[in-house]
């Protein structure tokens, strides 16, 4: 009862966000893409192929009537832009014609489906070869002996703890100030471990390194402006780093 069936006619969804992103000739150029989806054309494609081949849910299906359903472009964008802007599951229903309830569960199956396809290979702990290339490419940056940057996009660092430790070893290791070895010296105190860069919501640990707030003088407004800069450098074009190297 109170329940509203709502024409959404989703195959001009599928058909305009094609259009717009994914056609021979696009609307939108590739750096609107990347803005837009924090990744490449080419990553998106391959990752929508990884998860519809693993899970048939994000398959295109017909009805008996003969009406199609959902593509897994339709499916898997709005997933991606939950996870990316943190936004709520019915705001891209106006553009991609996807409701509320089908955008929660395909951001279900799209995170399980990552985690089955791509955890052994890249939600593992960092291994030697991960850690010098990871100081080679910081250092580059600026930032000596930093091992990345630490964003929960836009959940609180509690959830991030506690409905994820269990899973992710990289936050297992953060909550307990633990990190990979790396020795270094700063204003002649010597350090073990590496360090991630990160916002003001984390907590005050060895591993994170927060901008200052409200910097007074050159110095701490240079080194704001620096920390500020190169993590969202690289929260933008080191997501998926590896998976985008392939």
């Amino acid at each position: 009862m109170n329940h509203r069936m709502i024409d959404r006619n989703r195959e001009e969804g599928h058909a305009r966000l094609y259009r717009d992103y994914f056609s021979d000739a696009p609307t939108y150029t590739e750096t609107h893409f990347r803005r837009r989806f924090r990744m490449r054309r080419s990553l998106f494609l391959r990752i929508e192929e990884a998860v519809t081949t693993h899970d048939n849910y994000f398959t295109q299906r017909t009805d008996v009537v003969g009406v199609r359903g959902l593509s897994s472009l339709q499916k898997v964008t709005a997933a991606l832009r939950m996870l990316s802007y943190g936004t709520a599951g019915d705001a891209v229903d106006d553009y991609v014609r996807i409701g509320e309830s089908t955008t929660i569960e395909s951001l279900k199956r799209f995170v399980k489906a990552i985690v089955e396809v791509y955890g052994d290979e890249y939600l593992r702990r960092t291994n030697d070869e991960d850690v010098s290339r990871l100081l080679r490419e910081n250092e580059q940056r600026g930032f000596p002996e930093m091992l990345g940057s630490i964003d929960c996009m836009h959940w609180k660092w509690k959830n991030c703890q506690t409905g994820w430790q269990d899973r992710s070893h990289l936050f297992e290791d953060l909550a307990e100030s633990h990190g990979p070895k790396v020795r270094y010296t700063v204003n002649g105190y010597e350090y073990n471990m590496g360090y991630y860069l990160a916002d003001g919501i984390y907590p005050s640990r060895t591993t994170f390194v927060k901008t200052i707030s409200k910097p007074q003088g050159k110095k701490r407004k240079y080194f704001a402006y620096a920390q500020e800069s190169v993590r969202k450098d690289v929260e933008e074009h080191l997501e998926f780093y590896n998976l985008d190297l392939q």
